[in-house]
């Protein structure tokens, strides 16, 4: 068994985040899902960090990493980069600090994210197409000008902060068993391990430590599989919180020694936990916070006894929740979308119309068109929205189009 003395970050170091942030930042609440228990056949709780200051738990590694600063550190300014998250939290413990900030985010960052960012005080400077460029250009940026660079996972003074969630963790649930969170860089997955690892070890005790990451994303499983490494090349995820090529050398060192297993989850489970998130819980995360919640719905966590899900932030543009939504109501099947080609002559819509309502659906939107490569002259193609009760509902409403002769294809 591993000393855990001799990792890079110890629960001494989490200890002593915990007392910097004291003041500082909310302890967030923990709130019983009963739902997701009866889902799962276990008792879940969720650490609700989506309600943390600046709208996530990034503010947590951010504010220790500055506060530990010299003051002649401090009076250089410090510079990031960050698609949200990160650049929100640097820039509030940066005006807690009184220290100048700096950030680059990348070109079309979500509106509400720049505007939080500058709002928090932070000078914003928009560079790249991706927060790798915006990246690059950060740390460019501070060997040039001496400003102190704060990177948002690969540092042991921010691992230490994020860690400070798993020590509040045992204090609101003593009795966990699992803890289950989302995982990018892996600075917070890193953090929480190494604080609940020590705690479960002086109580003679197990408790287990679970990542999730999407499906698109994931760069932790083959790099724990290969013991190195192993950058992805390319990243496609709605979960732009943990859309991470590349694992942290640091966290990493610490997640291969400690963690229990890293999983996976698709977009439509991230999308259908956001929905379930929203209706059962009355809570607004964002989809790089869901991940665990994710997870549980799908199953791919065994036996996870008395859990705790880490909803890590809250911080999603309307836009994306938007198309979120949508997404998830079709994966739950109360969204159903069908193309239809007609003969183009008075009654057939009417006639669509009848065998939809006749099968308890309701329709929200029609588009009809007789222009376009596949339409024959004399046909006329329609594609229809409904509001559907879920998959058994979606089949019935299709077998009853196919019954009457038509021939509808799904629109995904």
């Amino acid at each position: 068994m591993i000393d855990l003395k001799t990792l890079p970050v110890t629960v001494d170091d989490v200890m002593d985040a915990a007392e910097l942030l004291d003041g500082v930042i909310e302890t967030t609440p923990i709130e019983q899902s009963r739902a997701l228990g009866r889902m799962t056949g276990s008792d879940v709780y969720f650490k609700c960090e989506n309600l943390q200051r600046a709208g996530s738990f990034k503010v947590r590694g951010a504010y220790v990493r500055m506060a530990k600063l010299s003051e002649e550190e401090k009076a250089r300014g410090v510079v990031a980069a960050s698609a949200g998250n990160h650049a929100q939290g640097v820039a509030v413990a940066a005006a807690r600090l009184g220290i100048k900030a700096r950030i680059y985010m990348p070109l079309g960052v979500a509106l509400p994210k720049l505007a939080a960012t500058r709002g928090h005080g932070a000078e914003v400077v928009l560079h790249g197409h991706n927060v790798d460029e915006a990246l690059a250009e950060a740390q460019r940026f501070a060997e040039q000008s001496g400003a102190v660079f704060v990177h948002p996972f690969d540092n042991a003074d921010i691992i230490a902060g994020q860690g400070t969630i798993g020590l509040e963790i045992l204090d609101q649930i003593p009795n966990v068993d699992t803890i289950v969170m989302g995982v990018g860089g892996g600075g917070l997955l890193a953090g929480v391990a190494t604080a609940v690892k020590a705690r479960a070890k002086e109580l003679g005790r197990d408790i287990r430590v679970i990542g999730v990451q999407a499906e698109n994303a994931a760069a932790y499983p083959p790099s724990l599989a290969a013991d190195a490494l192993v950058p992805l090349k390319k990243v496609s995820t709605m979960a732009d919180g943990i859309a991470v090529g590349r694992p942290g050398q640091l966290p990493f060192s610490i997640i291969r020694e400690l963690v229990d297993d890293v999983v996976t989850v698709s977009e439509d489970a991230l999308a259908r936990a956001l929905i379930f998130l929203l209706e059962r819980s009355k809570l607004v995360v964002e989809p790089a916070g869901a991940v665990g919640v994710a997870a549980l719905m799908e199953g791919v966590i065994e036996n996870p006894g008395t859990t705790a899900v880490i909803l890590s932030g809250g911080n999603i543009d309307p836009m994306l929740m938007l198309k979120v939504i949508q997404r998830g109501l079709y994966a739950s099947g109360r969204f159903l979308s069908v193309r239809i080609m007609l003969d183009d002559r008075p009654g057939s819509l009417a006639k669509i119309s009848r065998i939809i309502a006749e099968s308890d659906a309701n329709v929200t939107r029609v588009d009809h068109t007789r222009i376009g490569g596949s339409i024959s002259m004399g046909d006329v193609a329609i594609t229809i929205d409904i509001e559907t009760k879920g998959h058994e509902h979606c089949e019935l409403v299709l077998g009853s189009l196919r019954a009457e002769g038509f021939q509808p294809v799904v629109v995904h």
